[in-house]
């Protein structure tokens, strides 16, 4: 069985696509089959994986949802799909995607076309991992609407922390209306410095406020450049920075991931 997970934040710089990179290839590195799509205009997954110029890919995400809306028939398996050195499979996404958020507006149950696409590929997949764009627009419901679980990346911030509300009512909109089996599974708090008394009262905050209603997961990433400068490789944290601490971390992170699956 395929697990679907968006990775979701409306507000950027959370470590959306931190997480899904490290997240995925970590999953590779436990024998899982791994998709990472990257579902943002901004093609940040991509970039980060060393893709260096997404928009002059030819085939995309784009190339995908614009087949499906306009009813092609097309090899789902192949369209777009790059093979990663570290073990995992992406779809990239670019600038395309922007004017076809737009257009998806006036299409026919708009909010399906992503899940029409995951439905043909999901059978040669353990996870499909989608980095979603740092807003609630069209994209991103679709993203909510074939996942199986929202992971939630939150920096130990007010204004990051702010949001949350906003994004959990989206969530269970989306449950209620199109998608019942949709879970959330888990805010990861991320970026955080625990050596400050702020970072430790926003931390303490969300387990106060959310914590009974929704699951937070043990593992937190600390801040790190060492993060940064993976993605600028177009590498995982663990190629980059094996022994540190956030290579750590994320390695924690999907040991907590798998073990969910199995509870």
């Amino acid at each position: 069985m395929c697990k679907v997970i968006a990775v979701v934040n409306q507000k950027g710089g959370v470590s959306k696509t931190t997480t899904v990179v490290n997240l995925g290839i970590g999953l590779a590195k436990q024998g899982k089959r791994v998709l990472g799509i990257d579902a943002d205009p901004q093609g940040s997954l991509s970039a980060s994986l060393g893709y260096r110029e997404p928009d002059d890919l030819k085939e995309t995400l784009g190339t995908v949802l614009s087949g499906i809306i306009r009813d092609e028939e097309f090899d789902w398996k192949n369209v777009g799909i790059q093979h990663h050195e570290e073990g995992i499979d992406v779809l990239p996404g670019n600038i395309e995607l922007a004017a076809l958020e737009v257009s998806l507006v006036n299409v026919m149950s708009r909010e399906l076309m992503l899940r029409q696409y995951i439905d043909q590929v999901k059978e040669d997949y353990d996870y499909i991992l989608i980095d979603c764009m740092p807003s609630l627009g069209m994209l991103t419901i679709n993203a909510l609407a074939c996942a199986d679980s929202v992971l939630i990346p939150v920096q130990a911030s007010y204004l990051p922390v702010k949001g949350l509300e906003q994004l959990l009512m989206t969530i269970s909109k989306v449950r209620r209306q199109m998608n019942r089996n949709l879970a959330i599974e888990g805010i990861l708090i991320s970026m955080t410095n625990q050596r400050t008394n702020y970072a430790k009262d926003i931390i303490a905050l969300i387990h106060q406020v959310y914590g009974e209603k929704v699951r937070i997961f043990d593992t937190h990433i600390p801040f790190s450049v060492r993060a940064e400068e993976a993605s600028a490789e177009g590498i995982s944290i663990y190629r980059h920075d094996p022994k540190g601490r956030v290579a750590e971390a994320y390695m924690q992170l999907t040991q907590e991931v798998l073990i969910h699956e199995e509870e």
